[in-house]
């Protein structure tokens, strides 16, 4: 029976090359951490064999062999849709959905990887043959014989010793402070984990969860030595200028002038009571966060405070919109959008692990997401401090459109949660008696992709004739796979971009994108026939770049090599007034900066260290964020699977280290946020005139009360896959 402990290590050895390959080409790659899992696995297979009757070992040993050939399948086909492996914890929790709703993409991803699943099939294969009776040979190669006693103890010692071994290398990396171990450890960056250690080795520590061991707390170490950032005490935010004048007063009508206020320069932060914060009856959690957040600098205000106080905001995330996305001719008011208004020269957006989820929390909350799903879990903690409140607190109304499903992602409850009025053009998996009131008609709803121009013209009628209003739109008629056959918005402009010298994914790209471009058309039209336009902001970013793009028709639309770079999540951020003069910003910048930004040139109050991202328009220091803990500075580019590149050539180890601990720590402050319910000590910290959340009245939020969603439905916090849609 040794000689299936063998094939069962080759075997695994085999697939996790071919899987790295496959996904990763010629990246590093690490084996020691999964080669013990390797051993193990052989072990624990070869135990069951010699344990079960003779009739049971053959069914007993496809099981296992099928097993392993399905765990490097399902990642390689999930990594080619979603460009993330697939989470073990997310699959359990949530894997019959995306089998169901996904299914489109499964058989586009099946049929692009068919080479490599019948490649990582040959060990299946030889096992069929080796099993069989040659015709040359008396006996096949692999025999199920009566099992050697002596060899169950061999077994037992490899599964046994591979465990042993995995945890020796997991205290060598601890211990000796080895490169691969911190990365491994805090999991942050699963992709390069997966890239790196291989599935074996991903799958384990994914498994583990929480309880892995962190080598340090983060915040506490960039609390206690941030070096040269300048610390803002409780008592300097007393001694600076007061903030403006509160909630009361600013429920009252502005005034129509175009004259901005002239700005005071203080610091934008609330008076927050840290001693209440910290004080003994608050969890250690909650005491750490505070004390990070009372040591981080706060930015300050500019002559762009209050730029915009008093007017509309309509903010859209755009379902997969990158520079690609934009023709002059084609999309003539996006072409417009980005070169006027705000023009930001240096912007990126981030792909974090929930894809198009993720990329609205991080628009929508200014924080970094946490593992898989942030907006989802987000809805069961407080949320004061996003664009829904701070409007509440002048008496304006927000509301919320998506043309897909409304239980998509759980945003009937995300949604609501931060302040919004959601509707979308479809009910999805909940009671029409009970949500049906929160689905807008809209014309072609089934359309898939739909269409954006659609969903301005059935939901601007709903806000047009107030005096005030926010609106968020989630699009998607952006939305992947670009092929003329499969995407109706592709298909609908397939004639205006016959004559356009790319590929047929990169013409299907930009067609569906003329969608987006006409919506935004008909909405700025619209505007202006109703006399609100000069008094009307509208913001646009994209949630993620089409990673469902093939790399080679990305490089070719862009004209530039991007695998592997920095310059992959380069985008554009629409910040666009009719009556404003252009102003351009060279400055670095992300998503995560989008809320602070728009707070300060709508003249809210708000407390900067509440975020990770900062006010684009402010003097603090630029620093983009990327999920896997790259950065970029206005001194360094720093890729961690690539080149770091110096502006000014200084190579500045103590710089890049300081850095680094601040990204950590920014990664961690925003996972505490979240898991902990921060913000809800926050605003019990606050004077009563700057709870915000509290001015938002329940009847703005959902027409019928909302119900908790079934149990089966519910799912723990740290876990979910993408299902029918991107966004």
């Amino acid at each position: 029976m040794l000689q299936f402990f063998l094939y069962y290590v080759f075997s695994l050895l085999y697939m996790e090359i071919l899987y790295h390959i496959s996904c990763f080409g010629t990246a590093a790659f690490f084996p020691l951490p999964g080669l013990p899992l390797w051993i193990a696995w052989a072990g624990l297979a070869g135990l069951f064999l010699n344990l079960v009757a003779r009739k049971g070992r053959a069914l007993l040993f496809w099981l296992f062999s099928g097993a392993s050939y399905l765990i490097f399948a399902v990642q390689l086909v999930y990594i080619k849709i979603f460009r993330q492996p697939l989470l073990v914890s997310a699959a359990a929790h949530n894997g019959a959905a995306a089998l169901s709703d996904y299914w489109r993409e499964t058989i586009y991803a099946i049929f692009h990887t068919s080479v490599w699943l019948l490649l990582l099939a040959v060990p299946l294969a030889a096992a069929g043959l080796l099993l069989s009776n040659g015709r040359h040979s008396r006996r096949p190669a692999l025999t199920f014989d009566t099992p050697v006693r002596k060899s169950r103890g061999v077994h037992v010692a490899a599964l046994l010793g591979g465990l042993a071994l995995f945890l020796l290398v997991c205290a060598a990396g601890y211990w000796g402070n080895l490169g691969f171990y911190e990365e491994y450890s805090g999991f942050y960056d699963p992709e390069g984990v997966f890239s790196y250690c291989g599935v074996a080795a991903s799958g384990l520590r994914d498994i583990l969860g929480d309880a892995f061991p962190e080598k340090q707390t983060v915040l506490a170490a960039w609390t206690q030595t941030p070096s040269d950032v300048p610390v803002k005490t409780e008592e300097k935010a007393d001694d600076s200028p007061a903030p403006s004048p509160v909630k009361e007063a600013k429920k009252a009508v502005v005034e129509e002038s175009a004259e901005k206020k002239e700005p005071s320069y203080s610091p934008h932060v609330l008076p927050v009571d840290f001693q209440a914060l910290e004080s003994e009856e608050n969890p250690e959690e909650i005491r750490e966060l505070a004390r990070f957040m009372q040591a981080a600098p706060p930015t300050n205000q500019n002559e762009y405070t209050g730029l915009f106080e008093g007017y509309n905001l309509i903010y859209l995330t755009a379902e997969g919109f990158s520079p690609y996305a934009v023709d002059e001719t084609l999309t003539p008011t996006l072409y417009r959008l980005i070169h006027s208004g705000f023009v930001f020269e240096n912007y990126y957006v981030p792909l974090w692990q929930t894809s198009t989820s993720d990329g609205e929390y991080v628009n929508l909350t200014g924080l970094i997401p946490n593992r898989q799903f942030s907006m989802r879990r987000s809805a069961s903690i407080e949320m004061p401090f996003c664009l829904p409140a701070f409007f509440a607190s002048e008496g304006v109304k927000s509301y919320a459109y998506h043309n897909n499903t409304l239980s998509y992602y759980d945003r009937y409850l995300s949604h609501p949660n931060l302040g919004y009025q959601f509707k979308a053009s479809k009910l999805g998996k909940l009671e029409e008696s009970v949500w049906g009131g929160q689905v807008f008609p809209m014309e072609n709803a089934n359309y898939w992709p739909a269409s954006d121009l659609d969903m301005m013209v059935a939901t601007l009628p709903e806000y047009i004739g107030e005096d005030r209003f926010h609106v968020y739109y989630m699009t998607v008629s952006g939305h992947m796979y670009y092929t003329f056959s499969g995407n109706r918005m592709s298909a609908k402009h397939k004639e205006d971009v016959a004559d356009l010298p790319y590929s047929e994914e990169g013409r299907a790209y930009i067609a569906c994108n003329m969608e987006l471009d006409a919506a935004l058309d008909y909405l700025i039209q619209q505007l202006s026939l109703a006399g609100k336009l000069e008094k009307t902001v509208i913001c646009l970013s994209a949630d993620h770049y089409p990673y469902a793009m093939e790399m080679q028709t990305l490089e070719e639309l862009a004209k530039k090599p991007l695998d592997g770079t920095l310059d992959l999540y380069r985008n554009h951020l629409i910040l666009w007034n009719s009556a404003m003069e252009t102003v351009t910003v060279q400055k670095p910048a992300a998503s995560v900066d989008i809320l602070p930004t728009l707070l300060n040139l709508f003249g809210f109050d708000y407390d900067s260290r509440l975020y990770a991202g900062r006010d684009i328009l402010s003097d603090s220091d630029p620093l983009v964020i990327f999920s896997d803990r790259s950065f970029i500075t206005d001194r360094v580019s720093y890729n961690k699977k690539g080149q770091t590149i110096w502006a000014d050539g200084s190579e500045d180890d103590a710089y890049l280290k300081e850095v680094r601990a601040r990204v950590d720590a920014l990664h961690t402050y925003c996972a505490g946020i979240l898991n902990n319910d921060f913000y809800r000590y926050v605003q019990e910290a606050l004077p009563e005139e700057y709870r915000y959340g509290d001015d938002i009245d329940p009847e703005w939020i959902a027409p019928h009360p909302p119900q908790a969603p079934p149990a089966s439905e519910t799912l723990p916090p740290e876990t979910g896959i993408p299902s029918s849609e991107s966004n």
